[in-house]
């Protein structure tokens, strides 16, 4: 990956270097074949788990690596630019997680976090309905408090590692009102009642499994509440500002892989006696892609210093998935385009990076909803 990084610190510099190693070594050589095959490779979370760049920006008192964002982003950088399923597994924990580290009680803390972030449990965060996904306060499926705790009843759709995780942050409707009536659970993949429909027949990402979520009555203890009653909305927003950001860094590690193999390309490929790149018609394109990429990693990275800064960095997330999803789509649709034909075939993989951009147009809030937030963030004061 052919990326000179501005990192705050020598360890912050051994990790990333950490990372490449793992994903060259672990990532590089399966992404392909397991694609092919729509196999999950669960034990790859396992490796990743037990060097510890699962839980990277959580606290250390409860296993976290203690990294800034600006760290953290990066490593999904380097991860997505070989595989960019993996990378957006490690993105879903750690959204899975936030709502427990962020509004759980100190009880929830000490016992949930250390084995959630110690990498052998992975999580899923189901907010989506097949009728409700970018308006999450329309769903419908529900829980009612019992006086054991709660029993949740409906389907979540579109749910990464659904059917494969260990747990689930979920969100589900306790009252009537729209604003005020959702609220989160933590809930484990063997509570009775939960199942997991078949897996998704996706365009790209597709060793990723996503599927529909049932649940049929599950019985959640009153400690698998997360936060207040009623405060499930502003839990998931917040979490998924977050999320945007490591969408925003895994797109950009997609941009990056593209952009790196089609130089590689237009290096060695030869038309009317030169290599391509040497043309003018490839170079310039070639250059707009890397300026293009340069300008996502440094969208992301600006969102990330807010967030490390305790700043309000709700616009700049936005942004910064917005812009690096489209760059993503641009640059891999561009570096088929070097490859003519040649990229159009699955011997090359900027195909399959083609494929994985779309998607990052489209989760963690389309980048319709993007620039809706953006241009409702524009129109109040900013605190």
């Amino acid at each position: 990956m052919n990326v000179e990084r501005e990192l705050p610190s020598d360890e912050a510099h051994e990790l990333i270097a950490l990372t490449a190693e793992i994903a060259d070594k672990e990532l590089a050589p399966r992404a392909a074949d397991f694609e092919r095959a729509e196999r999950f490779p669960r034990e790859v979370f396992r490796i990743l788990g037990s060097a510890g760049l699962l839980a990277l920006p959580f606290p250390e008192e409860f296993g976290g690596g203690g990294q800034p964002y600006t760290v953290y982003l990066q490593v999904l950088e380097e991860i997505a630019s070989r595989w960019a399923a993996v990378a957006v597994g490690i993105s879903v924990h750690a959204l899975s997680c936030h709502p427990v580290n962020a509004f759980g009680s100190d009880r929830q803390k000490a016992e949930l976090l250390p084995d959630l972030l110690g990498g052998e449990r992975l999580g899923a965060y189901a907010l989506s309905e097949a009728h409700a996904g970018s308006d999450p306060s329309a769903m419908r499926a529900s829980a009612t408090e019992t006086p054991a705790g709660w029993h949740a009843r409906g389907s979540k759709a579109w749910i990464t590692h659904g059917g494969s995780a260990d747990f689930y942050t979920t969100f589900l409707r306790t009252s009537a009102d729209r604003r005020h009536g959702v609220s989160c659970f933590h809930v484990p993949a063997d509570a009775p009642g939960l199942s997991a429909g078949a897996p998704e027949r996706k365009m790209g990402l597709c060793s990723s499994p996503t599927a529909t979520v049932h649940f049929d009555d599950v019985p959640i203890p009153a400690d698998g509440l997360v936060g207040k009653p009623g405060q499930g909305l502003s839990i998931a927003l917040s979490a998924l500002d977050s999320g945007r950001l490591g969408i925003a860094a895994v797109a950009t590690g997609i941009a990056q892989a593209a952009l790196d193999y089609a130089v590689g390309y237009a290096k060695e490929r030869e038309a009317f006696g030169k290599a391509i790149i040497d043309h003018q018609g490839v170079g310039f394109l070639l250059a707009d892609m890397a300026a293009a990429t340069q300008a996502a990693r440094a969208t992301y990275l600006s969102a990330a210093r807010r967030k490390d800064a305790g700043l309000d960095y709700r616009r700049e997330a936005s942004i910064a998935k917005l812009v690096a999803s489209d760059t993503a789509m641009t640059v891999s649709t561009h570096a088929v385009q070097i490859l003519g034909g040649a990229g159009y075939v699955r011997d090359h993989p900027v195909e399959r990076y083609m494929r994985e951009a779309k998607v990052t147009q489209i989760f963690e809030g389309t980048n319709q909803i993007q620039r809706l937030l953006i241009s409702r963030d524009l129109a109040r004061p900013r605190s």
